[in-house]
Formats: C-alpha cells, sequence, structure tokens
C-alpha cells in the first residue's frame, strides 16, 4: 500500500496525540544533534552536511514514510561507503550517488519489493555492521588521541599501522577529555534519564575546552564556521562516465538504506504493536535521498536508535519526527555558532559508543553454536568489510550466501530408486490405504524429496545413470516436491524425452500445485498422455499394470 503512514494518522489525530508527539520530537532534536554532527565528520564531510541531512532528510522519511515513529538521518552504516566515495570521486560524486540510490530505492518502492529485503541472510546484516562498526571505532582513534593525523589512510590495515606510528603525538588533554566524555556516557546511560548523556557531556567538556583554554581541537579550529541557514539547492554535473563508475556505490548506499530502514521499521513495529507499509518506506527513503544531496546532505536512512528513542520517548505519529527535523533547523540557525566549540574527543568518544553498539558481539560469541555456512558467511562478509570495502563484501556475501543456501538445498533434496515395494506407513493420507503397494516387474519408481532445482538435478540425473538395465515404465513420484525451477523443469523434459525415445513409458506421480503450473506453463505436460498425470502412486501403479497387460498382448 502506497500511503503514507502520516495520512492515516492524521485522521484520528488530537491534542493529547500532539503534545506527546511534541515532548517526544524535541528530546530527539537533542538526542539526534551530536549524531548528526558526529556522522558527517566520521564520514568525511563538514559538520553542517549532517545536520542538513537530519533536517531534509529526517523531514522526507517521516512526512512520507511508511512507518508511524521511523526517524530518518545519517547513521553509521553510511560511514564507510561515503567517506570511500569522497576519497575517489569527491563531494560531486557523492551527490551523484546519493541521488542515484535515492532512485534506485523509489523504483524498489515502487516495484512493491519492500518484502524481498527481509529475506537478505541475517549473518550478511551481522557481518558489514560488525565490519563498519570495526572501521567507526579505529577512524575516531586519531581525534580521541588527539593524535593530529592529517591524511589518515581509508583502508583499516594502513590506518592502524599509522596510529602505531604515531603513538608518541597521543594529546595528553585529548585523551583526557575523550576517556572522561566516554565513561561519562556509558555511566549516564545505565541511568533512567530521557536527555542523553552525549548531550550532557558535550556542554562539560566544551565549557571546560573553553574555560581553561585547553590545547585541544574542537569543530571550530578544523572546519571553520558552521553555516546558520540552509543552503539553496544545488544540481550536481552529471556525466554517463560518473554514473556508470558510481553505479555500484549507489547500489550498496540503496541496500543499506533499504536494509537498515526497514529492519528499523520492524524493531519499532515490535514497540508499538504496529505494522509498517514497507513499499511506502523505500519511496520515503528515496525521496529523503535524493533531495539531500541537493541542499549539500549526505545518505540517510531510517536509525534504529533514534527511531527507539523516540518511541521511549512517547511518540505517537510522523508528527513527531517532523518536529524533530524542525527542532534541528532551529539549532542550525541559532545555535550553530556555538556548535563549533564542540571538541573533537567527545565527539569521537560518541561514535564510539555508537560503533560498540553497532558491533554485533554476541552474534560472534554464538558462532560456535551456528551452522558452518553461515559462520562462513558473516565472518567473510566481515572480513571483507574489514579489509577491502563495503561494496565488495555485500556482492560477495550475497553470492555466498545464494550459493551455500543452493548447496544446503541440494543436501536436503533426495532422490530415491524403488524397484520392489512400498509402505504404506509412509504415504500421504490421502493415498489410498493398502496394506502393501507391489511395484512390477519393469517398473522403477523415482521418489524425489525436497525443492526440485538445478542442484538436485544432478541427483537425479546420478540415480538414473547408476541403472544398468533400462525398465519398460518409470514412475516419478513428486508428492514431496514443493516447487520446482525452470534447471529442474528442463533436466524433467530431457527426461522424458530420452525416455520416449528408449520406449520407456513415464508417469508423474502425486504433482503439488507449482510444479504443475511450471510444467503446464512451459507447454511440458501437453506433450504427456494425461493418463500418465496420476493423482497419486496407487492410481500410478494401476496405469502402470494397465500399460504392461497392453504391453504383453
Amino acid at each position: 500500500m502506497l500511503k503514507p503512514k502520516l495520512f492515516t494518522t492524521l485522521k484520528t489525530y488530537n491534542k493529547e496525540t500532539f503534545f506527546a508527539d511534541l515532548q517526544s520530537g524535541l528530546i530527539l532534536g537533542i538526542v539526534a544533534l551530536p549524531l548528526a554532527i558526529a556522522f558527517a565528520i566520521a564520514s568525511g564531510v563538514s559538520p553542517e552536511k549532517g545536520l542538513i541531512t537530519a533536517v531534509i532528510a529526517g523531514f522526507i522519511i517521516s512526512a512520507f514514510g511508511g512507518s508511524r515513529v521511523q526517524i530518518g538521518g545519517p547513521t553509521g552504516a553510511f560511514v564507510v561507503i561515503v567517506y570511500s566515495i569522497i576519497q575517489t570521486y569527491g563531494i560531486n560524486g557523492l551527490m551523484i550517488a546519493t541521488v542515484m540510490a535515492g532512485v534506485i530505492l523509489v523504483i524498489m518502492g515502487l516495484a512493491k519489493i519492500g518484502s524481498i529485503i527481509k529475506f537478505i541472510p541475517y549473518p550478511i546484516i551481522v557481518g558489514f555492521t560488525s565490519g563498519i562498526a570495526l572501521i567507526i571505532f579505529s577512524s575516531q582513534l586519531n581525534d580521541f588521541f588527539g593524535m593530529g593525523i592529517k591524511n589518515l589512510p581509508a583502508d583499516f590495515i594502513d590506518k592502524m599501522w599509522v596510529y602505531f606510528q604515531s603513538f608518541h603525538q597521543i594529546n595528553i588533554y585529548s585523551m583526557c577529555i575523550g576517556l572522561f566524555s566516554l565513561v561519562f556516557i556509558i555511566v549516564w546511560g545505565k541511568l533512567k534519564v530521557k536527555i542523553p548523556g552525549s548531550i550532557i557531556a558535550i556542554i562539560i567538556t566544551t565549557f571546560a575546552v573553553g574555560y581553561f583554554n585547553l590545547p585541544v581541537e574542537t569543530i571550530g579550529s578544523r572546519f571553520g564556521e558552521i553555516p546558520s541557514s540552509l543552503p539553496m539547492p544545488v544540481f550536481p554535473h552529471i556525466d554517463l562516465a560518473t554514473i556508470k563508475n558510481l553505479l555500484l556505490p549507489a547500489t550498496s548506499i540503496a541496500i543499506l538504506a533499504a536494509i537498515e530502514s526497514l529492519l528499523s521499521a520492524i524493531v519499532a513495529d515490535g514497540m508499538i504493536g504496529g505494522k509498517h507499509r514497507s513499499n511506502m518506506e523505500l519511496v520515503a527513503q528515496g525521496l529523503a535521498n535524493i533531495a539531500s544531496p541537493l541542499f549539500g546532505g549526505i545518505p540517510a536512512t531510517g536509525a534504529i536508535a533514534r527511531t527507539v528513542t523516540n518511541i521511549k520517548s512517547g511518540a505517537k505519529t510522523p508528527v513527531s519526527g517532523i518536529i524533530h527535523a524542525f527542532m534541528l533547523l532551529l539549532i542550525m540557525l541559532f545555535l550553530g555558532q556555538f556548535a563549533k566549540l564542540i571538541p573533537m574527543p567527545t565527539l569521537a568518544a560518541i561514535l564510539i559508543v555508537v560503533s560498540y553498539n553497532m558491533f554485533e558481539w554476541r552474534e560472534f560469541k554464538a558462532l560456535r553454536k551456528s551452522p558452518g555456512s553461515d559462520v562462513i558467511v558473516l565472518l567473510t562478509t566481515f572480513g571483507l568489510t574489514v579489509v577491502f570495502d563495503l561494496t565488495i563484501a555485500i556482492e560477495i556475501g550475497l553470492l555466498l550466501a545464494v550459493f551455500l543456501f543452493m548447496r544446503r538445498m541440494a543436501l536436503v533434496t533426495n532422490v530415491g530408486v524403488i524397484t520392489r515395494e512400498l509402505a504404506d506407513a509412509e504415504e500421504n493420507p490421502d493415498d489410498y490405504s493398502i496394506d502393501r503397494k507391489q511395484i512390477p516387474h519393469g517398473v522403477n519408481v523415482y521418489e524425489i524429496n525436497g525443492p526440485f532445482f538445478f542442484g538436485a538435478a544432478n541427483k537425479f540425473k546420478d540415480q538414473i545413470d547408476r541403472i544398468s538395465k533400462k525398465p519398460l515404465i518409470q514412475i516419478i513420484r513428486m508428492r514431496s516436491v514443493p516447487a520446482i525451477d525452470y534447471t529442474g523443469m528442463h533436466f524433467l523434459e530431457e527426461f522424458y524425452e530420452e525416455s520416449i525415445k528408449n520406449g520407456v513409458v513415464v508417469i508423474f506421480s502425486g504433482m503439488h500445485a507449482q510444479p504443475y503450473r511450471a510444467l503446464e506453463q512451459s507447454g511440458f505436460l501437453a506433450k504427456i498422455d494425461p493418463k500418465n498425470i496420476c493423482g497419486n502412486i496407487d492410481i500410478a501403479l494401476e496405469r502402470a499394470n494397465e500399460i504392461l497387460k497392453d504391453l504383453k498382448k
């Protein structure tokens, strides 16, 4: 259903609901402020770009999204890929990639494939999320310890080597500010207080650095003044070569935005007992990512932590998200000049806490209890994200998951040859009740159990090749085949034609709806005598006996 939740909730909107949304929106604006700035800086852009993203994208996602309480803005998921794109293609390349990602998201939503995103294997999500968390953590050590490294390498291994070489450059004041902020945020988080510890830590450390004139780098000393107004929209310079180069990064941004936003919406559904509209959510995410870069913003998606905070603060409808966006806009317009005084080690401490919360360490701890294929997918995705590139990690992770899934399906699909008798105890209750099912001499029964796709087709072929003496009649028993793919259909057609060529009659037994429809649409069933398509094994055996009698005449 492509209808924003806002339109639905406004039908029964009242004064009480508004005040609940107002309270939540104001609190959320304060919570989102340091995160928007921190994610922007970690992504390699100036701090105001994070605020612009939270304002523009946050408003659009709440106004047009498919969730009652989803909050959008810059998130840690994009830090790695945004930083990589800027290093290679610059700000103009980032703008183009983000707009392209937005278009892809809109198409995904209009094509109504929102539910398909939910089928991305969990080990892949855990792998790249944890990889991103580790990269975010590593990128903050420079500011946390005040090492003053100007050109920090993008690669994780190179970055850690530079840190090792620059250990002697640690600024003791920066380290103390960072440690204080880190401990304060952790301890404050254990208290049942709505005001986030990150805001209190920023206030305390900003005052301390300014009052005591500590030699600690701030936002202002690195980036200068923070603009106190929204810029006019600017359209990036686009050429075909750049579009081709940015297609994969843009697709990665779109997939990340889709996964992150729909996961956040699912979490929100569980907390409020609601049900989001996944396709509408994707359209809103797409619109947000088209608009955000035009105003100088970066990629945005649904933020799980801010969405949960929104719910716990009493939000009832998307109006709270809209208020949160306006709250951030007011802060930017009237208090932006004070943001330049925030110490960089404090922002680093905030992101270190974020990276810890992102890292799925519990899943890594539970690896020893997981199937081997899932462990391989998780560790591969994690390793590729950290060592190489997020885009490569997602591509290879998905490809590996698909191959391992196919292998698993092939293992659970069994093909057996029965030439003597079938016990009634194994039968489907719909089969006729007889004590024993005698298989006549000259008849082979092939039993297929599980989905019949290209992996299982090879098993069937192996079973056939093992039989040296060809029978007169071959019964293909498909009562346990829930689905068939094109390769499976192609194999059955080849098997049928080869059998007919050798004078062997083929009978099909117990075919389910999906295989029947697929084989009918392909035109295969039209080649078969309707009498040789039987509802169960008893009818198939009776048909086999009729054919044998006719052959003896």
